[in-house]
């Protein structure tokens, strides 16, 4: 069963703002269907064209950088609510791959109707614009973080970025929330070898600060992580729901 944006379960989160009727109707138009995808099913393919966008109504994944060589970048984390193929829609390609780590739930966008999005409702645009903004913002402190931070202070970083976000989304009970990702995917994203994460990981879990086990994350103290990871708790900002 396909779900009607004015039933969508995104709109009552408070990691978003709250979307107006108006906007609702709009968007309803704008929507073409949903698409359902296993663990490990590629969304998005780097280099692609695809001629859909999408935002994942459920389930989580991961963005990745793909060299000539094998090797990869994990570059982002993708989580219920966020918008997927804008580099397609604005560039032509995808500059990065897109992966499903758990079943997702996609509502489907024609690409093909993004111009008209941006004419007829341009505060709708606005709000395209703003997420590009954060993500550019959080590639700036990323590549700050893969510069200058040492390993301990990545990882805790790290740590207080997901965890954040999916306490946003109320996924977080007794300080855990499961994940999909691993230490892998971790180590993937700061650039180093999964040995030193672990050990990184470990320092932490010795401190009782924080623990990455079995794809679950446990916080015991954020505020003192986030004075290790050199940054501040700052109340999240509402995300956009496109």
């Amino acid at each position: 069963m396909t779900t009607q944006c004015k039933y969508c379960p995104l709109n009552r989160k408070d990691a978003f703002v709250r979307l107006s009727p108006d906007e609702v109707e709009f968007m309803q138009k704008f929507k073409v269907g949903e698409l359902a995808v296993e663990p490990g099913t590629p969304i998005l393919m780097q280099g692609s064209n695809a001629p859909q966008l999408f935002t994942a109504l459920s389930g989580m994944g991961i963005r990745e950088r793909h060299l000539k060589d094998g090797s990869k970048q994990v570059i982002n984390f993708v989580f219920p609510g966020d918008f997927i193929g804008l580099q397609a829609g604005l560039l032509g390609e995808m500059g990065h791959a897109v992966e499903a780590r758990t079943q997702m739930r996609l509502c489907v966008f024609n690409r093909s109707e993004f111009w008209n999005f941006f004419k007829s409702h341009p505060e709708r645009a606005y709000d395209i614009t703003w997420l590009a903004a954060m993500e550019e913002n959080f590639l700036g402190e990323s590549l700050a973080t893969l510069g200058q931070r040492s390993a301990i202070q990545a990882v805790s970083w790290t740590m207080i970025k997901i965890f954040q976000r999916g306490d946003s989304l109320g996924m977080v009970h007794n300080n855990t929330i499961e994940l999909p990702y691993t230490q892998r995917d971790v180590a993937d994203a700061l650039g180093l070898s999964l040995v030193h994460t672990n050990k990184t990981l470990g320092k932490l879990k010795d401190r009782q600060l924080a623990s990455w086990s079995d794809r679950v994350l446990q916080i015991n103290n954020l505020e003192t992580l986030a004075e290790i990871a050199l940054t501040e708790i700052r109340p999240p900002v509402k995300r956009p729901l496109i």
